[in-house]
């Protein structure tokens, strides 16, 4: 065993992908009533989580609190695709996220109630019979979390090689979000979750290490990673819903201690709440295991008849 690893605790395979889809929905519900507020505007960073404080002005009023989002649903689409076809299958997983779009499969209450401007642009064409490789934008400015909220289950499900993971991490980025950027910063995020998985205490570096060998075959890959990822800079982010923001800003709530401070410190970033903890939720569930999870917020999470009957619960 090398010297930068530790040995996981002893669980099963279907424990382990438990942990982290129930982190990632947890973060996510518990940051959907503070979406789109400046730091300044929340409450103390104590008050944080899926209970807002009295008289705290929350996001979404008609959303019953403990609902996930659109991040936890399309999360889900790519878990249950995932599940029943054994490996990543574009055409299957593209039909779920339609499902959710139009009849709000995976969505809590079958209601969906938030979805990003290039995830519906990109569905739309999807249903008029683009394919799944051309229906992501690709421009610079198209550069949106929605591809790197859902992509967790990857990590967790995938049983490849690296090389593998990465190519199917590209793929459903490629779906609705298909700049070199955001594709890159799912390979990394898969990556950084498979090595939590695999218990090494230095995840993130390990991955950024993976990634580059990985990519020094292919140089517009690698140059999205050095010149614009920039894994190498210390953890930081400002919460913002572009796909470099919320990777950084995950990383940087992974410096907290424990499942509720990395949740709780991803929404005190402000803005895109309930992304930065979804995906910052997804590492610290792994990290953490669900037993971490404060019991209130797992018991307030809604929607457990639709995990128990997709083998989550």
């Amino acid at each position: 065993m090398l010297a930068t690893e530790v040995m996981p605790a002893e669980k099963s395979h279907t424990d382990r992908v438990r942990d982290g889809m129930f982190g990632l929905l947890v973060g996510d519900a518990c940051g959907v009533p503070y979406e789109f507020r400046h730091p300044s505007e929340l409450p103390p960073f104590e008050q944080l989580g899926m209970y807002p404080p009295k008289g705290f002005f929350r996001t979404y009023m008609h959303v019953p609190l403990g609902t996930w989002s659109d991040d936890g649903a399309q999360a889900l689409c790519l878990y249950v695709s995932l599940k029943l076809c054994g490996m990543y299958h574009a055409y299957d997983f593209t039909d779920r996220l339609i499902k959710w779009h139009d009849r709000g499969y995976m969505a809590v209450d079958n209601y969906v109630f938030d979805i990003g401007n290039q995830t519906a642009t990109a569905i739309a064409k999807l249903k008029q019979g683009m394919t799944t490789r051309y229906a992501g934008l690709r421009g610079d400015r198209n550069n949106g979390n929605g591809s790197l909220m859902r992509c967790l289950p990857l990590a967790l499900m995938h049983g490849g090689k690296d090389v593998a993971l990465v190519s199917e991490a590209h793929a459903q980025s490629q779906v609705t979000h298909a700049h070199l950027r955001s594709q890159v910063c799912c390979a990394l995020y898969c990556l950084w979750a498979r090595r939590e998985l695999e218990g090494h205490a230095n995840a993130w570096e390990s991955a950024v290490t993976t990634l580059r060998d990985i990519y020094q075959k292919d140089p517009a890959y690698l140059h999205e990673l050095e010149s614009h990822v920039r894994p190498d800079e210390p953890p930081h982010g400002t919460g913002s819903g572009y796909v470099l923001d919320t990777l950084h800003s995950a990383r940087l709530a992974c410096e907290a201690d424990s499942y509720e401070n990395i949740v709780k410190t991803a929404i005190s970033l402000g803005y895109d709440t309930d992304t930065t903890a979804c995906v910052a939720g997804g590492i610290a569930g792994i990290r953490h295991g669900m037993e971490s999870i404060p019991s209130h917020w797992l018991s307030g999470l809604r929607g457990k008849d639709m995990l128990e009957a997709i083998g989550l619960l």
